[in-house]
């Protein structure tokens, strides 16, 4: 196969054959496009965190309280189901034009939010920034493997996970202080000056080298537009069921009816494709198959800490929203920690083994919390999280590397959109599945009545004694929804660990960074391959 690389600070150069770009590797020219990557996935982190505070806000000024969740279902819907669509364009394409369009789209789509006259054009323009934010999450985690060699690129994607803790922490600050002191549409034109700084970093300092000239296969449009309509059709099943219809209702059996003929269809597609947009191989290698269903099984296991807990922490614990936040914040300050340090216990275990430590240290801290004393301190649950944020990152990281580095530049794209596809999914599903088993947990303790939003509510306005009727008994209906929940996220940690014991290679077929430019070795992937290791020649990548 052959590969091409990516030169940086305005040397352009013609990759050799091999992963590794023939052109100089000038470590201080790679600092503005690192900036430049890390300010694009600033604007996709922080979208979701600063938007949520400001809702009382946007509701109040734009009306339309009963579908403002279509301004993240929306949002989600766009992102996941375009990952793969970018994913194989920047394989076919390049980074650096997908990367520009999507952040131009994402920026219109910011600019229109913020001159949205109702509720209804909120929600569109969400779904046209969700439409450009699908390019920003897959092409930065792309290009950061195209970036640095194998032995590096913990580097990067610890700088990247610092971004997204750093989001989760200033975002809700931010978002409610421009609530507060500003008007609500300053939080999305807040994106456009980041997002010029970040365009032209990219424009001025990215280049890629010329690709050899071949025949280009058409691209897949029809798969695109299949793939978009299944997901979208399947999604909003998901996300409305049980909320805003119930499961067995017409609506939801229609969409689902709908959502498996499509899928149906986007089989048909991509199977007489050329270059599909999904392309066979991505399941039919053991390595990123295993992978892609570990890391949708991280994605169903997020929802407990990030969706339930702060509930939680209001609720049970009483505390203000603030300290709540800073409860599930403590998470990403461990986590890119853990992840930045993993290098050196992956370079020793390998990449499946570390991720198995991180799993199985996940499961562990999700299954202890049902066991906190009630209602408890918050230091406590502060602590489980601290402790499942180190073990995510140790999961998480080697798994993404791994994968990016058993594939050539021209497959890289695809790879990792499919591991953030699944994740994205996996992280869907878990919304709808444990939103239902919370939610039946509520109705089971209180004798049928109430839901987790409504119970929520009426413990939020506690000020007012007489509108909460016994709110011992509702903190206790909480608390038992909520470990319920975690107890399902630790089994979700525990498929991903069998997954990954039963399915994946102990050792992964790794394109290693030290790997000659004048030509690449093949191997099987069931064959016997090694990791780059300490004192190990780095090997060879799968065959299709």
């Amino acid at each position: 196969m052959q590969g091409e690389g990516i030169s940086v600070g305005g040397t352009d150069g013609v990759g050799g054959t091999g992963d590794i770009p023939s052109a100089p590797q000038d470590t201080r020219r790679r600092g503005p496009v690192v900036a430049a990557l890390m300010l694009a996935m600033a604007l996709a982190a922080l979208d979701s965190t600063i938007v949520s505070t400001a809702i009382p806000q946007i509701v109040g000024d734009l009306g339309g309280f009963s579908v403002f969740s279509w301004l993240f279902s929306g949002y989600l819907l766009a992102v996941t189901v375009t990952l793969p669509i970018y994913g194989k364009l920047s394989d076919t394409f390049g980074r650096k034009p997908v990367l520009i369009a999507g952040s131009i789209l994402f920026l219109i789509g910011s600019a229109l939010c913020a001159v949205a006259w109702n509720m209804g054009a909120l929600i569109a323009f969400r779904i046209v920034q969700g439409l450009g934010g699908g390019a920003l999450q897959g092409t930065v985690q792309t290009l950061a493997a195209d970036l640095y060699p194998l032995e590096e690129r913990p580097k990067i994607q610890a700088k990247l996970s610092t971004v997204w803790a750093a989001s989760s922490i200033a975002g809700p600050a931010l978002g409610g202080l421009i609530a507060a002191y500003a008007d609500w549409r300053w939080i999305f034109l807040i994106n456009l000056p980041i997002g010029a700084v970040a365009l032209w970093l990219i424009v001025r300092h990215l280049h890629e080298p010329q690709r050899e000239k071949a025949p280009r296969g058409r691209t897949d449009w029809a798969g695109a537009l299949a793939v978009f309509a299944c997901g979208g059709v399947l999604l909003t099943a998901l996300v409305q069921g049980g909320v805003a219809w119930g499961w067995l209702s017409a609506p939801s059996l229609a969409l689902f009816t709908g959502g498996l003929l499509l899928a149906a269809a986007v089989v048909i597609v991509e199977r007489r494709a050329a270059e599909p947009i999904i392309p066979g191989w991505v399941w039919r290698r053991r390595t990123i198959a295993a992978v892609n269903l570990a890391l949708g099984a991280l994605g169903l296991l997020m929802v407990a800490p990030t969706v339930f807990l702060p509930t939680y922490a209001q609720s049970v614990l009483g505390l203000a929203p603030v300290a709540a936040g800073f409860v599930l914040s403590v998470m990403t300050l461990s986590w890119p920690v853990s992840a930045a340090l993993s290098q050196h216990v992956y370079r020793r275990l390998g990449f499946r083994d570390t991720a198995l430590i991180g799993i199985g240290g996940a499961a562990l801290f999700l299954f202890a919390f049902p066991f906190l004393p009630y209602p408890g301190q918050a230091w406590q649950p502060a602590l489980i999280m601290l402790l499942l944020g180190a073990a995510l990152g140790l999961f998480q990281l080697p798994l993404i590397v791994g994968v990016q580095s058993t594939v050539g530049w021209s497959e890289r794209g695809t790879a990792t959109a499919s591991i953030l596809f699944c994740r994205q999914i996996g992280q869907t599903l878990g919304a709808a599945l444990f939103g239902a088993v919370a939610n039946g947990v509520l109705t089971s303790r209180l004798g049928g009545a109430g839901s987790l939003d409504s119970v929520a509510r009426s413990l939020e306005n506690t000020a007012d004694p007489a509108s909460v009727a016994d709110p011992e008994r509702l903190r206790r209906a909480v608390d038992s929804a909520v470990d319920t929940v975690y107890v399902g996220a630790g089994c979700a940690a525990a498929l991903a660990l069998l997954v990954l014991a039963f399915l994946a290679p102990r050792r992964f077929p790794v394109i290693g960074a030290d790997t000659p430019e004048n030509g690449e070795v093949s191997a099987p992937e069931s064959g016997t391959s090694t990791e780059l290791a300490p004192r190990e020649s780095p090997v060879n990548r799968p065959a299709d």
